[in-house]
């Protein structure tokens, strides 16, 4: 059984920190001041602005900050400034012991997967899948999907949509919805933060990979038996993919379906979470369903 974080209320405290890649503190700006502007109290953590190389600081600093807004109760969520890489380094000198106790919302993606998946596996408790602090900027925080991490937060059900696509395998779904950046969720394979995928709808996206090495990850999934036992599989953006000089020879669509050929469950590509902007809210560890027709697909929180 899933457990939900209390969903937060004017006045509530958001933490942001960076366990992750650097971040200039200036670019988080925009969305302190969207955050306060909709009632929210924002405290800073030390790792915003931080830097340590590619970090936002050393792996004992990027530690003691998730930390402590971890176990602080005045805080009631926390949201990752970006991602990057780094989680990884730290995931298993997390305390969780009070985080249990009185989970709170840990919002974020990309490299942040990392964190929903442990905290999937490890403790039954949800997270937020959603944009990060970057992205408020440039007005975007008006959009539909900077805004669907404030109605996740306030406690709305996510009613997603998107056009159909000639791959897509029709069919309905129904179940706890798990999942995140490919090369994290491959990253996680074998350890303690894999996901048990069987009879969860899956998601995934990624950025800047090569053909080549969404195909060797798929496979690594697929080998892992994490592909076989799905209730359904939900493919978002595949962003700035790069090609060798000799081409790998196919288009990302048709290697990731490809995989899917002997699976009878339905799959959706071109859903609106990615890294290119298009990316809505999803509550992993969260009850939803999806229905792929021949006229688009609908994901609807239950």
């Amino acid at each position: 059984m899933i457990t939900i974080p209390p969903y937060l209320k004017k006045g509530d405290t958001i933490g942001i920190v960076c366990p992750a890649g650097f971040m200039p503190a200036e670019r988080a700006q925009t969305c302190i001041d969207v955050l306060q502007q909709w009632g929210y109290r924002v405290r800073v953590g030390k790792t915003l602005g931080n830097q340590h190389h590619y970090f936002s600081g050393t792996d004992e600093e990027r530690l003691a900050d998730l930390q402590q807004m971890l176990d602080d109760d005045s805080v009631q969520a926390v949201l990752c400034g970006r991602g990057g890489y780094g989680v990884s380094r730290i995931i298993d000198r997390i305390d969780f012991t009070r985080f249990r106790a009185k989970p709170k919302w840990v919002i974020g993606f990309s490299d942040i997967t990392l964190l929903h998946t442990h905290i999937h596996t490890q403790l039954g408790i949800a997270t937020l899948h959603a944009p990060m602090a970057g992205a408020f900027n440039d007005d975007a925080w008006q959009g539909p999907y900077v805004q669907s991490l404030r109605h996740a937060l306030e406690g709305g059900r996510a009613n997603y949509a998107c056009e159909a696509y000639p791959l897509n395998k029709t069919g309905i779904a129904a179940g706890e919805l798990v999942g995140g950046n490919l090369s994290l969720l491959v990253h996680a394979t074998g350890t303690t933060s894999a996901l048990d995928t069987s009879g969860k709808i899956l998601f995934m996206e990624d950025i800047g990979e090569y053909l080549y090495n969404v195909d060797r990850m798929l496979l690594q999934l697929k080998r892992s038996g994490a592909l076989r036992n799905l209730a359904g599989l939900v493919v978002g953006g595949f962003t700035e993919m790069k090609d060798t000089v000799i081409p790998f020879g196919d288009t990302i669509e048709n290697i990731i379906h490809s995989h899917l050929a002997e699976y009878d469950y339905p799959v959706c590509y071109h859903f609106p979470v990615s890294h290119g902007g298009d990316n809505y809210a999803l509550k992993s560890g969260g009850h939803y369903r999806l229905q792929v027709a021949d006229g688009g697909v609908r994901l609807v929180e239950e």
